[in-house]
């Protein structure tokens, strides 16, 4: 049965990269040197050197290990991807001719594009019709496999807001950034739309702890209200 997953890595604060930049996301070396980027790249250090991504890249190198295991295991999981606009075009340079998803990939956008296919696999579909519609494309696409959100952070939010994801896999790593762009919380834009007594139950359903990082994955169980536990109030 195929799912809706989002993974991302945040700090033990909640952040996923740094304060928001302003600089356009096709020039990355730009955006590394703008005060978003070194938030984000502390958080995903251990992505960086297990092979499981270096191989997906195209790079020599890296560790087989379980954070490795772990990233293996997400790509082949996933049949199709769904990812924000920001996210691709800051991607879309660096991630080259052959992409790592090589696979069906949705872009929530409000700016229509043609069809951008690529090597290995990889097309990117724009969608302007919201985030609904590219997860219903994507899971048309996936073949039975699982439809994975890519990121970053708003669509994730949106998808999570939306009653569409099913399950939510965080990667929390041992540092705290202080400010930044924060996947929940008081960041603006970060809104659940939940109201004061409503919110969004999850189950843990698997830990793994290493040095580097902590992962832990979730059922997302969806919207609940609050019930009080009214035991030795007197009440009837």
């Amino acid at each position: 049965m195929t799912k809706v997953t989002a993974q991302m890595s945040v700090s033990l604060d909640g952040y996923y990269a740094g304060p928001r930049s302003s600089t356009d996301p096709h020039d990355m070396a730009a955006w590394m040197e703008s005060p978003e980027g070194p938030g984000f790249f502390r958080v995903t250090r251990w992505v960086i050197g297990a092979m499981g991504w270096r191989e997906r890249l195209g790079f020599a190198g890296g560790e087989r290990s379980v954070n490795s295991r772990i990233i293996e295991e997400t790509f082949a999981a996933a049949g199709a991807y769904v990812m924000g606009r920001r996210m691709f075009d800051g991607g879309e340079i660096p991630w080259g001719e052959e992409p790592p998803f090589r696979a069906p990939v949705f872009v929530v956008t409000h700016r229509d594009r043609e069809l951008l296919e690529r090597q290995g696999g990889t097309f990117f579909t724009f969608v302007t019709g919201g985030v609904e519609r590219a997860v219903a494309l994507a899971r048309e696409a996936a073949g039975g496999k699982d439809v994975a959100v890519a990121g970053g952070g708003t669509l994730l939010r949106q998808v999570l807001a939306a009653g569409l994801l099913d399950e939510l896999e965080l990667h929390i790593v041992p540092v705290l950034l202080g400010d930044g762009m924060r996947l929940f919380g008081a960041t603006p834009g970060a809104s659940l739309g939940l109201d004061t007594r409503e919110g969004i139950e999850l189950t843990p359903v698997r830990v793994i702890e290493t040095p580097e990082v902590t992962h832990i994955r979730y059922a997302v169980c969806g919207r609940a209200k609050l019930e009080l536990d009214d035991r030795g109030s007197g009440g009837a």
